[in-house]
C-alpha cells in the first residue's frame, strides 16, 4: 500500500490488526509532542523520505559477558549499555534500511512488512525520549513531519477503519471491504476483537470524537454480556462477530488471546478506574487462571499456565507454553502494584459476588480462594510464572529462549491450587509451592541432559519482549533484585549471541551453538525489548505505573480521568 498522502489511500481490504498500529502510534505521538512541546508540520509533505548519510555509527565490538551489576553506579552503567545497544541497532537501521520498515541485519537490506511507512522509526520514538537520545529523536521528528502522523491524519485513518466495526455485534473484524464496508468474515479471535479498546478510548479522549469511544465501549459491552458461566467468567479464544458470543470453549493466555486478557486491567487503569466491568472481568479471569489453568511440572515444579478446552470439571489441558504467555506474570504483578486486592470494596467490587452467575464448578473456585489473601495469590503466581519463563532462558545454550515448549506432565504433576491447599493444610511448611528459585540446567556438550520438564517445540529466538516487561513490572512491584539479575543475564546473552555488525538478529535455533542467526530485526526490538531492559536497569522512575499504562506494543499512554464535559459529550454520566 502506498504511503499516506492528502487523501489516504485504501486497499481493497482493510486488515484491521495491522492498520490499527498507525492509529495507536498517532495517539502515542500526540502524547510525546504534547510533553516535548514539539509539533509535526501542519502542511503535508511527501511521505517518502531518504536515509541520512551523515548518521554517526557506533563502533562494532563483539559482545563480551560482564558481571552482574551490584551498586547503583553499576546499574546506571548497565542502563547506558542498553542505550549503546539501541544506538548500535538504530543507527544501522537509519543508514541502511530507512525509509523501509525494518533492517535485515545480516545483509544490510530492508524489508517492508508494514507497507513501507518506516515503522522502526515510529516504534522507536518514545524509547529515544526515555533514553534522552536528543540527536536521534530530532532526526526522527523530521521523518514524522514528512509522514504527517498528525491528529487530523489519525482521525482520517480511524474513519477509514470504521468498516471493520460494521458487524451486527460491533466486534471488529480482521478484514473488511473498504468500498462496501462489509466484513469479510464473521468470526474472529479474542486478540483481534479486544486489542484496540485502550487505543480507541484514548483516541476518543484526545480527539473529542464520541464514535471512537463508542466503538471501544461496544467491545467491552459485548465481552461483559457474553455467557461465560461455564468458563469461570474467562473470555475464550474464538468469537462469532454476528452475535457477539463465543464460538468455542478454548481458553489460553497465549497467541490469539493474550492481549485481550491483558487489556482488561489496562483499560480499567487507563480510564482512571472508571470502567468497573473491565476490572470485574480481569478478576474473574485471574481467578480462573489461578484455580484451573496453573499447573506445577513433575520434577522442577515449574509453574505454567496450560491451555484448556471444554467445561469444568471435564476441561482438558494442553501442555504447551508460548513465549507470548510470559506477559502474564507482569500482568499479575501490575495488579498487585496498582489494585487493593485485599480490599476490593474500595474499588466498588464485592469479590465473592463475582461468582454468583457462574456454574457450580466456577463457584467452587471462589470458595477455594477464601483461605488466602488475594494479593498473596497474585504475587505468588507472578513470581512462579516469571521463574518458569526465566528458566527457558537460563537453561538455553545461547541464554535465549525458544518460542514455544511442550511441558512434560507426569504422575507428580498437579494443579497449583491443589499444591497450595496441601501446603496450607500441612501447616505451611517450606516455601510456597511453585515460587522457589529455579536452578538452571546448563548445557554440557556431549552429555545427556536430565529431564528439564519440557521439550522444545519452536526453537527460534524471536527477540520477544514479554518476559522483560514482566521482569520490569515485578521489579517495580517488589524491589527484589533477582528480577534485575535475570534481565541482565538475558541482555548479556543478546549481546553475546544476537549482536552482529549491522545490528541485532533473531536466531533460528535458541538451543544451538554457535548461534544460527536470522536476517531479521523486528521493530519491537526498539519499542519493547530494549525499552524494558532500560527501564529495568535505570534507577529513575521514568514511567510510574500509577500514571502510565503500556499498550500491548510497549507504548506508554497516560492515565486520565473524564472531565464533566466529556462525560456529558460521551454519554458517560449514566455509565460511570
Amino acid at each position: 500500500m502506498a504511503a499516506f498522502s492528502h487523501s489516504l489511500p485504501v486497499s481493497k481490504a482493510l486488515l484491521f490488526r495491522y492498520v490499527v498500529l498507525p492509529v495507536t502510534l498517532v495517539g502515542v505521538l500526540w502524547t510525546i509532542f504534547s510533553l516535548s512541546q514539539s509539533e509535526p508540520a501542519a502542511e503535508l509533505t511527501p511521505s517518502r523520505f531518504h536515509p541520512l548519510a551523515t548518521v554517526p555509527q557506533v563502533p562494532f565490538t563483539d559482545g563480551a559477558i560482564k558481571p552482574t551489576p551490584q551498586s547503583p553506579a553499576q546499574w546506571k552503567q548497565a542502563a547506558e549499555d542498553v542505550k549503546a545497544a539501541f544506538l548500535h541497532a538504530y543507527r544501522s537501521y537509519e543508514t541502511r534500511a530507512s525509509p523501509h520498515d525494518e533492517l535485515r541485519p545480516l545483509t544490510g537490506g530492508a524489508v517492508d512488512n508494514f507497507n513501507g511507512w518506516g515503522v522502526s522509526v515510529f516504534d522507536s520514538l518514545d524509547t529515544m525520549l526515555l533514553m534522552d537520545l536528543k540527536e536521534e529523536y530530532t532526526r526522527a521528528l523530521e521523518i514524522v513531519k514528512q509522514a504527517n502522523f498528525s491528529m487530523p491524519k489519525a482521525d482520517e485513518l480511524a474513519r477509514k477503519l470504521s468498516p471493520a466495526f460494521n458487524t451486527s455485534s460491533g466486534l471488529p473484524t480482521f478484514e473488511a471491504g473498504s468500498a462496501s464496508g462489509a466484513p469479510r468474515s464473521m468470526s474472529g479471535v479474542l486478540a483481534e476483537v479486544a486489542s484496540c479498546m485502550p487505543e480507541y478510548t484514548y483516541l476518543g479522549k484526545i480527539t473529542g470524537n464520541k464514535e471512537y469511544y463508542d466503538q471501544a465501549a461496544m467491545i467491552m459491552h459485548r465481552l461483559e454480556s457474553a455467557n461465560l458461566s461455564a468458563l469461570g467468567g474467562m473470555l475464550p479464544t474464538s468469537w462469532d462477530l454476528k452475535f457477539g458470543r463465543p464460538y468455542d470453549t478454548k481458553l489460553t493466555v497465549g497467541g490469539q488471546a493474550d492481549s485481550g486478557h491483558e487489556y482488561l486491567l489496562k483499560q480499567y487503569l487507563l480510564t482512571g478506574r472508571s470502567e468497573k466491568p473491565a476490572l470485574e472481568m480481569y478478576l474473574r479471569t485471574t481467578t480462573h487462571i489461578i484455580t484451573r489453568m496453573l499447573h506445577l511440572s513433575s520434577h522442577r515444579k515449574l509453574l505454567w499456565p496450560t491451555q484448556l478446552t471444554g467445561v469444568a470439571p471435564n476441561d482438558v489441558p494442553r501442555y504447551a507454553h508460548e513465549h507470548l504467555s510470559c506477559f502474564l506474570p507482569g500482568l499479575f504483578a501490575l495488579g498487585v502494584k496498582t489494585l487493593p486486592l485485599d480490599n476490593l470494596a474500595a474499588e466498588g467490587i464485592d469479590f465473592a459476588s463475582l461468582s454468583i452467575d457462574l456454574s457450580f464448578e466456577g463457584q467452587k473456585e471462589y470458595e477455594l480462594l477464601k483461605n488466602y489473601k488475594l494479593s498473596d495469590l497474585h504475587l505468588w503466581a507472578a513470581e512462579g510464572m516469571a521463574e518458569a519463563c526465566n528458566a527457558l532462558y537460563a537453561d538455553s545454550p545461547t541464554g535465549l529462549s525458544p518460542d514455544e515448549v511442550m511441558i512434560h506432565y507426569g504422575a507428580n504433576s498437579v494443579r497449583w491450587i491443589d499444591a497450595l491447599e496441601d501446603w496450607r493444610m500441612g501447616g505451611k511448611n517450606g516455601p510456597v509451592p511453585g515460587t522457589a528459585r529455579i536452578t538452571p540446567i546448563p548445557h554440557v556438550p556431549g552429555q545427556k541432559l536430565p529431564d528439564k520438564d519440557y521439550s522444545i517445540g519452536r526453537s527460534a529466538y524471536e527477540m520477544r519482549p514479554e518476559l522483560l516487561e514482566s521482569l520490569y513490572i515485578l521489579w517495580c512491584a517488589t524491589g527484589d533484585g533477582r528480577w534485575r539479575k535475570y534481565g541482565w543475564n538475558i541482555f548479556q546473552a543478546i549481546e553475546t549471541n544476537a549482536k552482529v555488525e549491522m545490528g541485532y538478529s533473531s536466531l533460528h535455533y535458541s538451543d544451538h551453538l554457535p548461534p544460527s542467526r536470522k536476517d531479521s530485526m523486528p521493530s519491537y526490538f526498539f519499542a519493547e525489548t530494549l525499552k524494558y531492559l532500560y527501564l529495568l536497569f535505570t534507577d529513575e522512575d521514568l514511567l510510574p505505573l500509577d500514571k502510565w499504562v503500556f499498550n500491548t506494543e510497549g507504548h506508554p499512554l497516560p492515565i486520565f480521568t473524564w472531565s464533566a464535559d466529556e462525560k456529558q459529550t460521551f454519554g458517560l454520566d449514566t455509565m460511570l
